[in-house]
Protein backbone atom coordinates (compact mmCIF):
# COMPACT_ATOMS: atom_id res chain seq x y z
CA UNK A 1 0.00 0.00 0.00
CA UNK A 2 1.19 3.51 -0.82
CA UNK A 3 0.35 6.89 0.73
CA UNK A 4 0.80 9.47 -2.03
CA UNK A 5 1.29 12.86 -0.42
CA UNK A 6 1.57 16.51 -1.36
CA UNK A 7 2.13 19.30 1.15
CA UNK A 8 1.95 23.09 0.79
CA UNK A 9 3.89 25.12 3.36
CA UNK A 10 4.33 28.65 4.63
CA UNK A 11 7.88 28.90 3.32
CA UNK A 12 10.55 30.48 5.49
CA UNK A 13 13.69 29.28 7.25
CA UNK A 14 14.70 25.61 7.07
CA UNK A 15 12.77 23.49 9.62
CA UNK A 16 10.69 26.51 10.65
CA UNK A 17 8.08 26.05 7.92
CA UNK A 18 4.51 25.13 8.76
CA UNK A 19 1.96 23.13 6.74
CA UNK A 20 -0.86 25.12 5.13
CA UNK A 21 -2.47 22.26 3.17
CA UNK A 22 -2.07 18.50 2.93
CA UNK A 23 -3.49 15.87 0.57
CA UNK A 24 -2.98 12.12 1.03
CA UNK A 25 -4.27 9.45 -1.34
CA UNK A 26 -4.01 5.86 -0.12
CA UNK A 27 -3.23 3.82 -3.23
CA UNK A 28 -3.09 0.03 -3.51
CA UNK A 29 -1.19 0.03 -6.82
CA UNK A 30 -4.41 0.03 -8.85
CA UNK A 31 -6.99 2.36 -7.28
CA UNK A 32 -7.30 5.00 -4.56
CA UNK A 33 -8.85 3.29 -1.52
CA UNK A 34 -8.86 6.23 0.93
CA UNK A 35 -8.04 9.93 0.97
CA UNK A 36 -7.50 12.85 3.33
CA UNK A 37 -7.41 16.49 2.16
CA UNK A 38 -7.36 19.48 4.48
CA UNK A 39 -6.24 23.08 4.88
CA UNK A 40 -4.18 23.49 8.06
CA UNK A 41 -3.67 26.54 10.25
CA UNK A 42 0.14 26.77 10.54
CA UNK A 43 0.03 29.29 13.38
CA UNK A 44 2.73 31.35 11.65
CA UNK A 45 3.06 33.84 8.80
CA UNK A 46 2.92 32.73 5.16
CA UNK A 47 5.65 34.10 2.91
CA UNK A 48 4.29 36.50 0.21
CA UNK A 49 5.80 34.49 -2.68
CA UNK A 50 3.99 31.37 -1.37
CA UNK A 51 0.66 33.24 -1.30
CA UNK A 52 1.22 34.25 -4.93
CA UNK A 53 2.14 30.69 -5.89
CA UNK A 54 -0.62 28.72 -4.09
CA UNK A 55 -3.33 31.33 -3.54
CA UNK A 56 -3.53 30.23 0.11
CA UNK A 57 -3.54 33.16 2.56
CA UNK A 58 -3.92 33.56 6.33
CA UNK A 59 -7.56 34.62 5.99
CA UNK A 60 -8.41 31.24 4.39
CA UNK A 61 -6.71 29.37 7.23
CA UNK A 62 -8.25 31.26 10.16
CA UNK A 63 -10.80 28.51 10.92
CA UNK A 64 -8.78 25.58 9.50
CA UNK A 65 -7.73 22.82 11.96
CA UNK A 66 -4.29 23.01 13.52
CA UNK A 67 -1.82 20.20 12.82
CA UNK A 68 -2.33 18.46 16.18
CA UNK A 69 -6.05 18.14 15.33
CA UNK A 70 -5.37 16.14 12.15
CA UNK A 71 -2.20 14.31 13.27
CA UNK A 72 -4.04 11.13 14.29
CA UNK A 73 -5.77 10.89 10.88
CA UNK A 74 -2.41 11.30 9.10
CA UNK A 75 -0.85 8.52 11.20
CA UNK A 76 -3.80 6.19 10.50
CA UNK A 77 -4.04 6.74 6.73
CA UNK A 78 -0.28 6.29 6.25
CA UNK A 79 0.01 3.28 8.57
CA UNK A 80 1.80 0.30 6.91
CA UNK A 81 2.24 2.42 3.75
CA UNK A 82 5.22 3.57 1.74
CA UNK A 83 5.02 7.37 1.59
CA UNK A 84 5.28 8.50 -2.05
CA UNK A 85 5.83 12.13 -3.05
CA UNK A 86 7.36 14.24 -5.80
CA UNK A 87 10.54 15.29 -4.03
CA UNK A 88 9.77 12.97 -1.11
CA UNK A 89 12.74 14.28 0.88
CA UNK A 90 10.98 17.64 1.31
CA UNK A 91 7.45 16.38 2.12
CA UNK A 92 8.72 13.70 4.51
CA UNK A 93 10.98 16.20 6.31
CA UNK A 94 8.08 18.62 6.79
CA UNK A 95 5.85 15.84 8.19
CA UNK A 96 8.57 14.61 10.57
CA UNK A 97 9.18 18.21 11.73
CA UNK A 98 5.49 18.77 12.50
CA UNK A 99 5.23 15.48 14.41
CA UNK A 100 8.44 16.17 16.36
CA UNK A 101 6.88 19.44 17.57
CA UNK A 102 4.18 17.26 19.12
CA UNK A 103 6.80 14.97 20.66
CA UNK A 104 5.95 12.11 18.28
CA UNK A 105 8.49 10.23 16.19
CA UNK A 106 7.02 9.70 12.72
CA UNK A 107 8.75 6.99 10.66
CA UNK A 108 7.73 5.65 7.26
CA UNK A 109 9.46 4.14 4.22
CA UNK A 110 9.57 6.71 1.41
CA UNK A 111 9.68 6.66 -2.38
CA UNK A 112 10.46 9.71 -4.51
CA UNK A 113 8.80 10.03 -7.93
CA UNK A 114 11.50 12.51 -9.03
CA UNK A 115 14.25 9.90 -8.52
CA UNK A 116 12.04 7.16 -9.98
CA UNK A 117 11.27 9.28 -13.07
CA UNK A 118 14.96 10.10 -13.62
CA UNK A 119 15.68 6.36 -13.61
CA UNK A 120 12.70 5.18 -15.68
CA UNK A 121 12.22 8.18 -18.02
CA UNK A 122 15.75 9.54 -18.54
CA UNK A 123 16.50 12.52 -20.72
CA UNK A 124 13.56 14.76 -19.74
CA UNK A 125 14.43 18.49 -19.90
CA UNK A 126 12.98 18.98 -16.40
CA UNK A 127 11.55 16.80 -13.64
CA UNK A 128 9.40 19.48 -11.98
CA UNK A 129 5.94 18.01 -11.43
CA UNK A 130 3.95 20.38 -13.64
CA UNK A 131 6.18 20.24 -16.71
CA UNK A 132 6.89 16.52 -16.35
CA UNK A 133 3.23 15.43 -16.22
CA UNK A 134 2.31 17.72 -19.11
CA UNK A 135 5.10 16.24 -21.24
CA UNK A 136 3.74 12.77 -20.42
CA UNK A 137 0.14 13.59 -21.38
CA UNK A 138 -1.13 13.43 -17.77
CA UNK A 139 -4.04 15.82 -17.07
CA UNK A 140 -3.35 18.15 -14.13
CA UNK A 141 -5.61 20.71 -12.45
CA UNK A 142 -5.24 22.94 -9.35
CA UNK A 143 -1.48 23.19 -9.81
CA UNK A 144 0.34 24.20 -6.59
CA UNK A 145 -2.60 23.05 -4.49
CA UNK A 146 -2.15 19.88 -2.46
CA UNK A 147 -5.06 17.87 -3.91
CA UNK A 148 -4.26 18.74 -7.54
CA UNK A 149 -0.56 18.01 -7.18
CA UNK A 150 -1.19 14.80 -5.24
CA UNK A 151 -3.63 13.55 -7.91
CA UNK A 152 -1.06 14.31 -10.60
CA UNK A 153 1.54 12.39 -8.55
CA UNK A 154 -0.84 9.39 -8.33
CA UNK A 155 -1.15 9.33 -12.13
CA UNK A 156 2.59 9.81 -12.56
CA UNK A 157 3.32 7.00 -10.09
CA UNK A 158 0.92 4.71 -11.96
CA UNK A 159 2.78 5.41 -15.21
CA UNK A 160 6.17 4.89 -13.54
CA UNK A 161 5.01 1.50 -12.23
CA UNK A 162 4.03 0.60 -15.81
CA UNK A 163 7.53 1.57 -16.96
CA UNK A 164 9.18 -0.41 -14.14
CA UNK A 165 9.48 -3.53 -16.29
CA UNK A 166 11.91 -5.22 -13.86
CA UNK A 167 9.25 -4.87 -11.08
CA UNK A 168 11.75 -3.49 -8.57
CA UNK A 169 9.14 -1.23 -6.89
CA UNK A 170 6.76 -4.15 -6.32
CA UNK A 171 9.49 -6.54 -5.20
CA UNK A 172 10.87 -4.07 -2.67
CA UNK A 173 7.36 -3.36 -1.35
CA UNK A 174 6.76 -7.07 -0.72
CA UNK A 175 10.07 -7.39 1.14
CA UNK A 176 9.07 -4.48 3.40
CA UNK A 177 5.49 -5.54 4.04
CA UNK A 178 5.27 -7.79 7.13
CA UNK A 179 1.90 -9.32 6.20
CA UNK A 180 3.51 -11.01 3.18
CA UNK A 181 5.99 -12.80 5.43
CA UNK A 182 3.18 -14.85 7.00
CA UNK A 183 2.05 -18.09 5.42
CA UNK A 184 -1.17 -17.03 3.68
CA UNK A 185 -4.06 -19.27 2.82
CA UNK A 186 -4.62 -19.60 -0.92
CA UNK A 187 -8.26 -18.61 -0.49
CA UNK A 188 -7.19 -15.29 1.06
CA UNK A 189 -4.91 -14.53 -1.91
CA UNK A 190 -7.70 -15.29 -4.38
CA UNK A 191 -10.18 -13.13 -2.45
CA UNK A 192 -8.07 -10.03 -3.08
CA UNK A 193 -7.76 -10.59 -6.85
CA UNK A 194 -10.07 -9.06 -9.49
CA UNK A 195 -11.81 -10.78 -12.39
CA UNK A 196 -10.13 -8.56 -15.00
CA UNK A 197 -7.80 -8.82 -18.00
CA UNK A 198 -4.15 -8.36 -17.13
CA UNK A 199 -0.79 -9.85 -16.18
CA UNK A 200 -0.20 -11.55 -12.82
CA UNK A 201 3.01 -12.20 -10.87
CA UNK A 202 3.38 -15.01 -8.32
CA UNK A 203 5.94 -14.11 -5.62
CA UNK A 204 7.87 -15.88 -2.89
CA UNK A 205 8.10 -14.24 0.55
CA UNK A 206 11.30 -12.37 -0.37
CA UNK A 207 9.53 -10.72 -3.33
CA UNK A 208 11.13 -12.92 -6.02
CA UNK A 209 8.79 -13.52 -8.96
CA UNK A 210 8.53 -17.26 -9.61
CA UNK A 211 5.82 -17.23 -12.30
CA UNK A 212 4.29 -14.71 -14.73
CA UNK A 213 1.08 -15.26 -16.65
CA UNK A 214 -1.72 -13.39 -18.42
CA UNK A 215 -5.44 -13.93 -18.30
CA UNK A 216 -8.77 -12.39 -19.23
CA UNK A 217 -9.86 -13.31 -15.69
CA UNK A 218 -6.98 -13.14 -13.20
CA UNK A 219 -8.98 -14.43 -10.22
CA UNK A 220 -10.17 -17.50 -12.16
CA UNK A 221 -6.68 -18.25 -13.52
CA UNK A 222 -4.99 -18.07 -10.09
CA UNK A 223 -7.69 -20.34 -8.71
CA UNK A 224 -6.74 -22.87 -11.40
CA UNK A 225 -3.07 -22.63 -10.34
CA UNK A 226 -4.04 -23.29 -6.71
CA UNK A 227 -6.35 -26.25 -7.46
CA UNK A 228 -4.30 -27.98 -10.17
CA UNK A 229 -2.51 -31.22 -9.27
CA UNK A 230 0.27 -30.87 -11.86
CA UNK A 231 3.87 -31.02 -10.61
CA UNK A 232 4.53 -27.35 -11.48
CA UNK A 233 1.32 -26.15 -9.80
CA UNK A 234 2.11 -28.07 -6.62
CA UNK A 235 5.55 -26.45 -6.43
CA UNK A 236 3.97 -23.01 -6.95
CA UNK A 237 1.39 -23.74 -4.23
CA UNK A 238 4.20 -24.54 -1.76
CA UNK A 239 6.25 -21.41 -2.51
CA UNK A 240 3.63 -18.72 -3.15
CA UNK A 241 3.53 -15.88 -0.65
CA UNK A 242 1.47 -13.36 -2.59
CA UNK A 243 0.17 -12.57 -6.07
CA UNK A 244 0.41 -9.09 -7.56
CA UNK A 245 -1.14 -8.06 -10.84
CA UNK A 246 -1.39 -5.33 -13.45
CA UNK A 247 -4.69 -4.68 -15.14
CA UNK A 248 -4.31 -3.94 -18.85
CA UNK A 249 -7.88 -3.79 -20.18
CA UNK A 250 -6.48 -4.97 -23.50
CA UNK A 251 -5.64 -8.62 -24.11
CA UNK A 252 -3.02 -7.51 -26.67
CA UNK A 253 -1.21 -5.42 -24.02
CA UNK A 254 -1.37 -8.38 -21.60
CA UNK A 255 0.12 -10.74 -24.22
CA UNK A 256 2.96 -8.34 -25.03
CA UNK A 257 3.76 -7.59 -21.37
CA UNK A 258 3.73 -11.28 -20.46
CA UNK A 259 6.09 -12.16 -23.33
CA UNK A 260 8.49 -9.30 -22.55
CA UNK A 261 8.61 -9.82 -18.79
CA UNK A 262 9.10 -13.58 -18.94
CA UNK A 263 12.18 -12.96 -21.11
CA UNK A 264 13.42 -10.13 -18.89
CA UNK A 265 12.78 -11.61 -15.41
CA UNK A 266 13.08 -15.34 -16.29
CA UNK A 267 10.89 -16.73 -13.47
CA UNK A 268 11.83 -20.27 -12.44
CA UNK A 269 8.44 -21.78 -13.33
CA UNK A 270 8.08 -20.18 -16.76
CA UNK A 271 9.62 -21.86 -19.74
CA UNK A 272 13.01 -20.18 -19.79
CA UNK A 273 13.11 -18.56 -23.26
CA UNK A 274 9.55 -18.92 -24.53
CA UNK A 275 10.73 -18.74 -28.13
CA UNK A 276 8.32 -21.11 -29.84
CA UNK A 277 4.90 -19.49 -29.53
CA UNK A 278 4.57 -19.87 -33.30
CA UNK A 279 5.75 -22.65 -35.60
CA UNK A 280 4.75 -21.63 -39.14
CA UNK A 281 4.96 -18.52 -41.29
CA UNK A 282 3.72 -17.10 -44.58
CA UNK A 283 6.39 -16.37 -47.21
CA UNK A 284 6.23 -15.00 -50.75
CA UNK A 285 8.38 -15.60 -53.83
CA UNK A 286 8.25 -14.83 -57.56
CA UNK A 287 8.04 -17.79 -59.96
CA UNK A 288 9.53 -18.11 -63.45
CA UNK A 289 6.39 -16.58 -64.96
CA UNK A 290 6.69 -13.45 -62.75
CA UNK A 291 3.69 -14.34 -60.54
CA UNK A 292 3.88 -13.70 -56.78
CA UNK A 293 3.43 -17.05 -55.01
CA UNK A 294 2.53 -17.54 -51.36
CA UNK A 295 3.54 -20.46 -49.15
CA UNK A 296 2.89 -21.58 -45.57
CA UNK A 297 6.12 -23.12 -44.27
CA UNK A 298 7.94 -23.91 -41.04
CA UNK A 299 9.14 -20.65 -39.47
CA UNK A 300 12.76 -19.92 -40.32
CA UNK A 301 14.58 -17.20 -38.39
CA UNK A 302 16.82 -16.47 -41.37
CA UNK A 303 13.87 -15.40 -43.54
CA UNK A 304 11.50 -12.44 -43.21
CA UNK A 305 7.91 -13.73 -42.99
CA UNK A 306 4.82 -11.77 -44.00
CA UNK A 307 3.03 -13.06 -40.90
CA UNK A 308 3.26 -16.03 -38.53
CA UNK A 309 0.95 -18.73 -37.17
CA UNK A 310 0.74 -20.91 -34.07
CA UNK A 311 0.55 -24.06 -36.24
CA UNK A 312 0.23 -25.18 -39.87
CA UNK A 313 -3.55 -25.60 -39.69
CA UNK A 314 -3.97 -21.99 -38.53
CA UNK A 315 -1.92 -20.87 -41.55
CA UNK A 316 -3.95 -22.98 -43.97
CA UNK A 317 -7.22 -21.61 -42.60
CA UNK A 318 -5.91 -18.08 -43.07
CA UNK A 319 -4.88 -18.77 -46.68
CA UNK A 320 -8.22 -20.40 -47.50
CA UNK A 321 -10.01 -17.20 -46.41
CA UNK A 322 -7.43 -15.02 -48.22
CA UNK A 323 -7.92 -16.90 -51.51
CA UNK A 324 -11.62 -16.09 -51.38
CA UNK A 325 -11.24 -12.47 -50.16
CA UNK A 326 -8.52 -11.48 -52.65
CA UNK A 327 -9.59 -13.79 -55.51
CA UNK A 328 -6.24 -15.57 -55.53
CA UNK A 329 -5.24 -18.75 -57.29
CA UNK A 330 -5.22 -21.86 -55.05
CA UNK A 331 -2.13 -23.19 -56.81
CA UNK A 332 -0.09 -19.98 -56.41
CA UNK A 333 -1.31 -19.67 -52.81
CA UNK A 334 0.17 -23.08 -51.99
CA UNK A 335 -3.19 -24.75 -51.27
CA UNK A 336 -3.57 -26.93 -54.37
CA UNK A 337 -0.69 -29.02 -55.68
CA UNK A 338 -1.01 -29.53 -59.44
CA UNK A 339 1.01 -29.14 -62.62
CA UNK A 340 -1.99 -27.74 -64.48
CA UNK A 341 -4.95 -25.56 -63.44
CA UNK A 342 -6.28 -25.29 -59.87
CA UNK A 343 -9.71 -26.53 -58.80
CA UNK A 344 -11.16 -22.99 -58.64
CA UNK A 345 -10.17 -22.40 -62.27
CA UNK A 346 -12.16 -25.47 -63.27
CA UNK A 347 -15.27 -24.08 -61.54
CA UNK A 348 -14.67 -20.58 -63.01
CA UNK A 349 -13.76 -18.78 -59.73
CA UNK A 350 -10.02 -18.39 -60.52
CA UNK A 351 -8.95 -15.90 -63.19
CA UNK A 352 -6.33 -18.26 -64.61
CA UNK A 353 -3.03 -17.23 -63.06
CA UNK A 354 -2.28 -20.94 -62.63
CA UNK A 355 -2.25 -21.39 -66.43
CA UNK A 356 -0.81 -17.92 -67.26
CA UNK A 357 -4.15 -16.59 -68.55
CA UNK A 358 -4.29 -13.65 -66.11
CA UNK A 359 -1.77 -10.84 -66.49
CA UNK A 360 0.93 -11.21 -63.76
CA UNK A 361 0.86 -7.47 -62.99
CA UNK A 362 -2.91 -7.55 -62.38
CA UNK A 363 -2.70 -10.70 -60.22
CA UNK A 364 0.31 -9.45 -58.23
CA UNK A 365 -1.55 -6.28 -57.20
CA UNK A 366 -4.07 -8.40 -55.26
CA UNK A 367 -1.27 -10.44 -53.64
CA UNK A 368 0.49 -7.19 -52.72
CA UNK A 369 -2.73 -5.92 -51.10
CA UNK A 370 -2.85 -9.05 -48.92
CA UNK A 371 0.82 -8.63 -47.95
CA UNK A 372 0.30 -4.93 -47.19
CA UNK A 373 -2.64 -5.64 -44.89
CA UNK A 374 -1.04 -8.48 -42.96
CA UNK A 375 2.50 -7.18 -42.58
CA UNK A 376 3.52 -3.95 -40.85
CA UNK A 377 6.98 -3.86 -42.48
CA UNK A 378 8.12 -0.22 -42.88
CA UNK A 379 4.82 1.03 -41.42
CA UNK A 380 4.43 3.82 -38.87
CA UNK A 381 1.27 3.23 -36.88
CA UNK A 382 -0.41 3.15 -33.47
CA UNK A 383 -2.78 0.36 -32.48
CA UNK A 384 -5.47 1.75 -30.15
CA UNK A 385 -7.17 -0.74 -27.84
CA UNK A 386 -9.06 -0.83 -24.53
CA UNK A 387 -7.52 0.79 -21.45
CA UNK A 388 -7.74 0.01 -17.75
CA UNK A 389 -10.50 2.56 -17.09
CA UNK A 390 -13.46 3.88 -19.04
CA UNK A 391 -11.63 7.15 -19.83
CA UNK A 392 -8.39 5.49 -20.90
CA UNK A 393 -7.04 3.72 -23.98
CA UNK A 394 -3.91 1.66 -24.62
CA UNK A 395 -1.49 2.49 -27.43
CA UNK A 396 0.96 0.11 -29.16
CA UNK A 397 3.54 2.04 -31.18
CA UNK A 398 5.19 0.71 -34.37
CA UNK A 399 7.81 2.84 -36.18
CA UNK A 400 9.32 1.82 -39.52
CA UNK A 401 7.89 -1.66 -39.03
CA UNK A 402 9.50 -2.05 -35.60
CA UNK A 403 7.47 -2.54 -32.40
CA UNK A 404 8.64 0.21 -30.01
CA UNK A 405 6.51 -0.41 -26.93
CA UNK A 406 3.17 0.39 -25.35
CA UNK A 407 1.49 2.78 -22.95
CA UNK A 408 -1.80 4.23 -21.78
CA UNK A 409 -3.33 7.67 -22.36
CA UNK A 410 -6.26 9.53 -20.88
CA UNK A 411 -9.09 10.44 -23.28
CA UNK A 412 -9.38 13.85 -21.59
CA UNK A 413 -5.91 14.78 -22.79
CA UNK A 414 -5.50 15.37 -26.52
CA UNK A 415 -2.22 13.93 -27.85
CA UNK A 416 -1.24 16.09 -30.83
CA UNK A 417 2.47 15.34 -31.14
CA UNK A 418 4.40 12.12 -31.70
CA UNK A 419 6.89 13.28 -29.02
CA UNK A 420 4.14 13.20 -26.35
CA UNK A 421 3.02 9.77 -27.54
CA UNK A 422 6.59 8.45 -27.41
CA UNK A 423 7.08 9.80 -23.87
CA UNK A 424 4.16 7.76 -22.50
CA UNK A 425 5.33 4.59 -24.26
CA UNK A 426 7.22 2.03 -22.19
CA UNK A 427 10.03 0.80 -24.50
CA UNK A 428 9.90 -2.93 -25.22
CA UNK A 429 11.91 -5.41 -27.27
CA UNK A 430 11.00 -6.02 -30.90
CA UNK A 431 11.40 -9.71 -31.71
CA UNK A 432 9.74 -12.55 -33.59
CA UNK A 433 7.39 -13.25 -30.68
CA UNK A 434 6.08 -9.68 -30.47
CA UNK A 435 5.57 -9.58 -34.24
CA UNK A 436 3.60 -12.82 -34.07
CA UNK A 437 1.49 -11.59 -31.13
CA UNK A 438 0.60 -8.30 -32.85
CA UNK A 439 -0.10 -9.78 -36.29
CA UNK A 440 -2.15 -12.62 -34.86
CA UNK A 441 -4.19 -10.21 -32.72
CA UNK A 442 -4.81 -7.89 -35.68
CA UNK A 443 -6.06 -10.83 -37.77
CA UNK A 444 -8.51 -11.90 -35.06
CA UNK A 445 -9.74 -8.41 -34.17
CA UNK A 446 -10.83 -6.81 -37.43
CA UNK A 447 -12.46 -3.77 -35.75
CA UNK A 448 -9.33 -2.76 -33.87
CA UNK A 449 -8.49 0.94 -34.37
CA UNK A 450 -5.19 1.42 -36.21
CA UNK A 451 -3.91 4.97 -36.78
CA UNK A 452 -1.23 5.36 -39.45
CA UNK A 453 1.29 8.10 -38.65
Amino acid sequence: MYAIIDIETTGGKYNEEGITEIAIYKYDGHTIVDQFISLINPEREIQPFVINLTGINSQMLRHAPKFYEVAKRIVEITSECVVVAHNAKFDYRILCTEFSRLGFEYERQTLCTVELAKHLIPGQPTYSLGKLVRSLGIPVSDRHRAAGDAQATVKLFKMLMDKDTSKEVIRNKIRLDPKYQLEPKHIDIIADLPSVTGVYYIHKSDGEIIYIGKSKNIKKRINQHFTSTSHKSKKIQQLVSTVTYETTGSELVALLKESEEIKRIKPIFNRALRRTIFTHALYSFRDQNDYLNLKIDIADGRKHPITTFSNRQSGKSFMTRAVEEYQLCQKLAGLYKTKSSCFNYDIKTCNGACVQEEDPEVYNKRVAALIEKNSYTNKNMVIIDAGRDIDERSAILIKNGVFKGLGFFNLNYQINHIEVLESIITPMQNNRDTQHIIQSYLRKNKRLKVVEL
